[in-house]
């Protein structure tokens, strides 16, 4: 009975800690609707966490006219997230504070996907060697939340695209490996995920979220929330067969947004017409063999201006355009965002997205709907990651000794 009663506070403890960390600072007011518990009892949970240096004081709020309320946060060191992004060639590691913040240096390193067997192995022993160089305490550590391309089954932690499993799933594996909880998710999911928590789409409740990268992902939010579909598919905007170019995509079939509007596309139509090119261009050897890398010069070059390297984002951009309006018409959202390290070139997308837009949307059905560039970034997964493990912190299993102690 005494472990029930323990479970249940400690359960509580989370919820108070989750809300903390999304909204940074909450009077007991706040938190009493949050939880759902009176304020008398939120009161004695706030006491008990600042008696365990858990939760600070912080203040006292604006006023609205009456006393004003004080305020709590998280204190400094209290929880951490290991937050992981990989796409088909790499993988970013990062410690995620309390306060939402990456503590130290990004760790990245190559793991191509494809076809590799021993993908989830190598994963395995990159988290293990992140986490120990960390120093961080096991029992501080919320959970490790990983962003990943493919079919990803939430539910199951499976993914039917990468890091195959002879036994159990991908979380079971990492689990028992690292005593760690673990979730993953869709890469475009928690993009959009990041978005919704501190973005763009922050308050908004129809917003479609262009994760673009070595695919064209989205995330869908509906009526406030992340929106993933019957089996976590949703959002597969790469596969829309948007062209006749007989061009076969990664998914086997043949024309679709992908094939005219990767970053990988872009790279090697860069590669091909430099050849051709006679006007001066920043850029310089752009290299298939550096497919990654060549991608990367052509936004950095873009951001500076380069005619040649705007006409190629240019020309991708246009043909997202087409397909935001197909999105438009289907589900008439208030907002598209442009996300993803694509994103990174800034406004230089938004320009000819628009411009088809307009030309292939309906007026009236547009007419409310706005495009804005992320203000996430690159780092937009990885802030995704973090808040997957957060959004879900008093749900996770106990693999290791917490701090939540309860006398």
């Amino acid at each position: 009975m005494i472990a029930n009663i323990v479970s249940k506070k400690q359960k509580f403890y989370k919820e108070i800690l989750k809300h903390l960390f999304f909204n940074k600072q909450l009077s007991c007011a706040d938190l009493s609707n949050l939880i759902g518990k009176s304020i008398p009892l939120t009161t004695q949970y706030l006491n008990e966490l600042i008696s365990l240096k858990m939760v600070i004081e912080k203040g006292y709020a604006v006023s609205t006219g009456g006393r004003r309320p004080q305020t709590y946060s998280i204190n400094t060191g209290t929880v951490y997230v290991i937050a992981v992004a990989m796409d088909q060639l790499v993988t970013r590691v990062a410690l995620i504070s309390n306060d939402n913040t990456i503590v130290g240096d990004i760790e990245k390193f190559d793991l191509v996907l494809a076809n590799n067997p021993n993908s989830l192995n190598e994963l395995i022993q990159h988290l293990a060697a992140f986490i120990k160089k960390s120093n961080i305490p096991q029992s501080k550590i919320a959970g490790i939340g990983i962003g990943m391309p493919g079919f990803v089954d939430v539910a199951k932690g499976i993914n039917h695209t990468f890091l195959p499993c002879r036994t159990g799933s991908i979380i079971s594996n990492i689990e028992a490996a690292l005593k760690i909880p673990t979730l993953i998710d869709n890469d475009s999911s928690l993009v959009g995920l990041a978005e919704l928590k501190w973005g763009a789409a922050r308050n908004k409740r129809h917003v479609m979220v262009i994760n673009i990268g070595w695919g064209i992902g989205l995330g869908i939010i509906a009526e406030g929330k992340l929106f993933r579909g019957k089996d976590g598919f949703a959002g597969e905007f790469s596969h829309i067969p948007l062209f006749d170019n007989n061009k076969i995509c990664s998914c086997g079939k043949h024309g679709c947004l992908e094939t005219e509007t990767s970053l990988i596309v872009v790279a090697e139509k860069g590669i091909q017409q430099l050849k051709k090119q006679k006007q001066a261009t920043l850029l310089k050897n752009l290299s298939k063999d550096r497919i990654e890398e060549s991608a990367k010069k052509i936004i950095e070059a873009a951001q500076k201006g380069d005619k040649f390297s705007i006409e190629l984002i240019s020309e991708a951009a246009y043909s997202i355009g087409r397909g935001v309006s197909i999105l438009i018409h289907l589900l008439n959202p208030e907002l598209i965002v442009i996300s993803g390290i694509g994103s990174l070139a800034g406004k230089v997308w938004a320009a000819p997205i628009q411009q088809a837009v307009n030309e292939h949307c309906i007026p009236k059905i547009a007419e409310h709907t706005e495009i804005k560039v992320s203000p996430l970034g690159y780092n937009a997964e990885l802030i995704g990651a973090a808040a997957l493990i957060m959004d879900h912190y008093e749900k996770l299993p106990k693999l290791v000794t917490e701090k939540l102690h309860v006398a």
